[in-house]
């Protein structure tokens, strides 16, 4: 798995990336499709409209032939020369026409500006009222110049004057962006819904890389539990075989006690397992009733004060808090306290050990506090003491039993009396924790 792991990531980054690029790559070729298909587009109606246009000039230059002109009279010629498309149609007329070319080559949002120019040196023109403003903005702008002649084989061929049509549509790119923003929408959506699941992945990996380590380390914490009580009980078991034990009632009373307590032992240990399946699928059922914390927290002072002169500890109590009843089920309120200073004892150095306990009010809460002076945590520990089965690194201490769901414990009944817990901590000088619970007056309010 730890070598596997990294292939697995780079694979999947690697092939992230590739899908990333190649997305890159057809947005940047649809973009040129289109903008090539709208530059063809708008060209094709700046041919057609000039086509039209001339149509039209053709249309009434033809009329007034037919009402009594000849081609062969000069004053006809030079009339037919004079005429254009700027002295036949008017500004709107014009722009209608182009717009509805525009209309039939599907650019009906497109908007555009327009001029009908001739070929001499002034240049003077028809145009729309922007068109001006426009022109002097090649930047953003595209124009398109069209020549405005009469059908070749017609009767008006290399007699009309010279005219162009000049067709300007503003923010061309713009244009084609709007075109393509759904295709630009989709591809993003996609492709943060791709990195999203390749983050879960990636994460549910990791996770799972670490329940099977916890799992582990819980097999063999489990394992050595067991194996040191299930080797006393059999040592006491094969002593009581023994003739000489058994005549000796003061031996046999001994071993028998050993027995008995290695079995509690191993029965707290499964009720322990047991209780932490139970919260977890909150079955674990509790009786809360009316009690001073002061005279539970006192019940588990005296279990820890045996075990605290074994090690020449001290405890220094301090039960400062002017309201302390709270409503709490009796053995678990019981248990907590026993659990968080058994584990500063546990985790305590090996000389001077130093435990406190004490409480205070805040507002409508009590506020109980132990502390210890022994190896502390680190920032990483710290971050994770109450999560089930985690056991903190205790370095060359290896006296330190248990399977790493004592402080799970302790978090979860907390928060059943509706309180909360946090620890600080110093590598090296000790921890602190800190519970909250809400006093009877705050309940019943």
């Amino acid at each position: 798995m730890k070598r596997t792991l990294p292939v697995i990531i780079a694979l999947m980054s690697l092939s992230l990336l590739g899908l990333i690029f190649f997305q890159f790559i057809w947005l940047k070729t649809a973009k040129q499709t289109k903008q090539q298909q709208l530059t063809d587009n708008i060209y094709i109606t700046a041919v057609e409209s000039s086509e039209s246009l001339m149509d039209i000039v053709m249309q009434r230059q033809q009329l007034e032939i037919g009402q009594g002109g000849s081609l062969e009279d000069e004053r006809v010629k030079a009339h037919l020369f004079n005429s254009s498309v700027m002295q036949t149609l008017k500004p709107d007329q014009i722009s209608s026409i182009i717009r509805k070319t525009m209309d039939k080559h599907a650019l009906t949002n497109v908007s555009f500006e327009f001029a009908i120019t001739d070929a001499s040196p002034t240049g003077i023109s028809v145009s729309s009222k922007h068109f001006d403003n426009l022109f002097l903005d090649s930047t953003n702008n595209t124009r398109y110049a069209v020549e405005l002649n009469p059908p070749a084989g017609s009767n008006l061929e290399n007699i009309t004057m010279k005219e162009y049509l000049i067709l300007i549509v503003p923010n061309q790119d713009e244009i084609v962006f709007k075109e393509i923003l759904w295709f630009i929408m989709g591809t993003v959506a996609f492709t943060v819904i791709i990195i999203a699941a390749f983050w879960i992945s990636i994460v549910t990996v990791l996770r799972q890389k670490k329940l099977s380590e916890i799992k582990s380390d819980f097999i063999n914490n489990m394992t050595h539990e067991f194996k040191t009580p299930i080797a006393t009980i059999s040592l006491a078991v094969d002593a009581l075989k023994n003739k000489k034990v058994i005549e000796d009632e003061e031996k046999t009373a001994f071993y028998t006690q050993i027995i008995r307590d290695e079995n509690k032992r191993m029965n707290m240990q499964v009720e322990t397992i047991l209780q932490a399946s139970l919260l977890e699928k909150n079955q674990i059922e509790m009786e809360f009733r009316k009690f001073s914390a002061h005279a539970l927290m006192n019940k588990a002072i005296d279990n820890i004060r045996l075990p605290l002169q074994e090690k020449n500890g001290t405890l220094d109590v301090s039960l400062r808090a002017s309201n302390d009843l709270v409503m709490a089920d009796e053995v678990h309120f019981i248990n907590i306290i026993n659990n968080l200073l058994d584990n500063g004892l546990k985790y305590s150095k090996d000389e001077g050990v130093s435990l406190a306990i004490a409480t205070e009010n805040t507002g409508k809460n009590l506020i109980i506090r132990i502390t210890d002076n022994g190896i502390g945590m680190n920032r990483e520990t710290l971050s994770r003491i109450f999560e089930k089965f985690y056991r903190a690194h205790t370095g060359n201490l290896h006296n330190v039993k248990g399977f790493g769901l004592g402080l799970s414990y302790v978090k979860s009944i907390v928060e059943a009396h509706h309180g909360n817990i946090k620890a600080e901590s110093t590598l090296g000088k000790g921890s602190t924790f800190t519970i909250t619970l809400p006093l009877i007056q705050q309940q019943t309010n």
